[in-house]
């Protein structure tokens, strides 16, 4: 579900900036009627603009549009600083005190060293 989201949102942002493409795919779909109708060039006979001066000036009007919003956004832009004073009590609480056991007590000198607690492994040779 988090990933049809993330894509939801990530077209959602760039939906935007591809503004232009769908006016482009718009004239495509209605360029036939277009050129039959609003073209300036349509009562000629052969016209090779096909409504293309259409579609130029949709695209000059959707930028200048774009352009206008930008504008406004920066005009509008404030930033605002929101100051919020906590207060905070800390208390102390005493460190507990760590008591070390201790077990081997060495208040005397060694008296002898036992050799039968250690054994290394035995090596095993195969030929």
């Amino acid at each position: 579900m988090k990933k049809y989201i993330i894509i939801l949102l990530c077209g959602l942002i760039f939906l935007p900036s591809l503004g232009s493409m769908f006016v482009y795919a718009s004239f495509k779909l209605n360029q036939q009627e277009i050129a039959k109708t609003i073209c300036v060039q349509r009562k000629q006979i052969f016209n090779s603009c096909n409504g293309r001066c259409e579609l130029q000036k949709s695209l000059k009007k959707y930028s200048d549009n774009e352009k206008q919003m930008q504008d406004s956004l920066k005009e509008k832009l404030e930033i605002v600083y929101i100051c919020i004073n906590y207060e905070v009590n800390f208390t102390f609480i005493p460190p507990v005190e760590y008591h070390k056991n201790v077990f081997a007590f060495l208040n005397s000198k060694p008296i002898g060293i036992s050799s039968t607690t250690f054994r290394p492994p035995a090596a095993i040779l195969y030929i």
